[in-house]
């Protein structure tokens, strides 16, 4: 699609790759921001508010709905803006990274917690009805509480959680017992509940300034050309 072919900002690639967990014949998964030419915007029909593809494990968000759901703390989106795996990056991709410090808050909490218990809660009907989880879904569950837990401790995301590599990838071998599972994410769900007292992050993110940054690409993308396909 031209529309994402000329007008993403910012490329990364995430998953196990960026994750600093990947085995041979680990998939490259890629995500992405693009700016709508703003033209778009005064048609009936407005531009998608994110695309899946063109090419396989390919995912890109339009800027105003990645800021939205950046600023909601969204793990999946906070994550591409602390890859340290760049593959694509414009003068306005450096601003969104440059500003990225502005999406963060005490919100992060609530939303890191709430994709983990989600997660734990399918898991556990996996347990029951197919004798089994799904271990990498484990994998990534815990992973995802460790990232959190950084977040809130330090005031960033933990992208690359390599230091943890061996006990991960035992979880996502099927080496690691359930209840040893269970301990681990307890463990972390304290961990972050004890860090929320000390963390240094703000209680809400910066609207203002992230809001700011989108009416400037806004403006600058009023002369820029319609996408045909």
């Amino acid at each position: 699609m031209r529309l994402v072919r000329d007008h993403t900002i910012l490329s990364v690639v995430v998953g196990s790759r960026a994750y600093g967990l990947a085995v041979d014949g680990s998939d490259v998964d890629r995500r992405g921001v693009f700016v709508a030419p703003t033209p778009l915007f005064w048609r009936f029909d407005k531009p998608p508010t994110h695309v899946d593809g063109p090419e396989p494990e390919r995912f890109s968000w339009e800027a105003e709905r990645f800021c939205t759901l950046a600023l909601d703390a969204n793990p999946t989106v906070l994550e591409c803006l602390w890859s340290p795996l760049v593959e694509r990056i414009t003068p306005a991709g450096e601003e969104l990274r440059g500003l990225r410090d502005a999406f963060l808050s005490l919100r992060a909490h609530r939303t890191f917690m709430r994709y983990a218990d989600s997660q734990f809660r399918k898991l556990e009907g996996d347990l029951r009805n197919r004798g089994e989880p799904r271990w990498k879904h484990v994998m990534h569950m815990l992973r995802l509480m460790l990232s959190g837990t950084h977040l809130v401790r330090y005031g960033e995301p933990l992208v690359d959680v390599g230091e943890h590599r061996d006990a991960l990838l035992a979880v996502r071998r099927g080496e690691m017992p359930w209840d040893g599972i269970d301990r681990w994410r307890a463990d972390l769900t304290a961990a972050m509940g004890k860090a929320l007292a000390a963390s240094p992050l703000p209680p809400e993110p910066d609207r203002a300034r992230v809001e700011e940054w989108l009416i400037s690409v806004r403006r600058r993308g009023v002369e820029w050309s319609f996408p045909t396909a």
